[in-house]
């Protein structure tokens, strides 16, 4: 098969789509990252026969999870020996880091099946293993981790209320959370501890802006 489609082989149009380069603000680590955002978001269009949707997370470093990359990197008894979840992992970049910086193991979830390709991908680039589950776990009975990373997903009510629902479980039995946001909409900002703050390159057709400033936070109970 010469050119096959996202559906047919979803790796192999990662691999076509994509370039592998390093992390703007976390060069340690490679990923299969998009050149171009409105080109590929309208490849992926086309090629499931849906318009509207969502972009394509797995193909960008976005600013919460460079901002919990680099935290992770620079602070790895955060994860030494600790089993840990990313949630709504896209590219995997949050898993690698947890890896990298010494983590026993990490758990990669997400609902997108395009998603866990490319994080299967950049995690075999990257030299580390990561467990992967398309799932959606905010309702599901909870986890058996000692740390969980959420980066960027506070940037639409339905997701922040759904996700903050789950956290709040999480925070009940005693598992830590910490959190990545360049200051989206419904970051629960009343909740959070700072925990370190970094001004990311981003992709600007998806952003207000080419820098954000972004933050790491960790969450506090009710």
């Amino acid at each position: 098969m010469l050119n096959p489609t996202l559906m047919e082989d979803p790796a192999a149009f990662i691999r076509r789509e994509t370039r592998v380069k390093p992390v703007p603000h976390a060069e340690e680590i490679r990923l299969h990252l998009a050149d171009e955002a409105m080109s590929l978001w309208t490849k992926t269009e086309d090629e499931l026969g849906e318009l509207g949707l969502a972009p394509p997370f797995w193909a960008f470093a976005w600013a919460g999870g460079q901002g919990l990359a680099r935290y992770i990197l620079d602070t790895p008894e955060l994860v030494a020996d600790k089993n840990v979840l990313d949630f709504a992992c896209g590219s995997g970049l949050v898993g690698i880091a947890a890896m990298k910086a010494g983590a026993q193991s990490c758990h990669g979830v997400d609902i997108d099946p395009v998603a866990m390709t490319a994080a299967r991908l950049n995690a075999s680039l990257n030299d580390v293993d990561l467990s992967l589950e398309i799932a959606d776990i905010t309702a599901s009975e909870l986890p058996e981790y000692d740390l969980v990373f959420c980066g960027d997903v506070f940037y639409d009510k339905a997701m922040a209320e759904k996700v903050l629902g789950f956290v709040d479980r999480l925070l009940e039995k005693n598992i830590e959370v910490i959190v990545g946001d360049p200051g989206r909409s419904y970051l629960p900002a009343p909740r959070l501890t700072e925990l370190a703050a970094y001004s990311v390159p981003v992709v600007g057709q998806l952003e207000d802006n080419e820098i954000k400033r972004t933050r790491v936070f960790r969450v506090q109970g009710k």
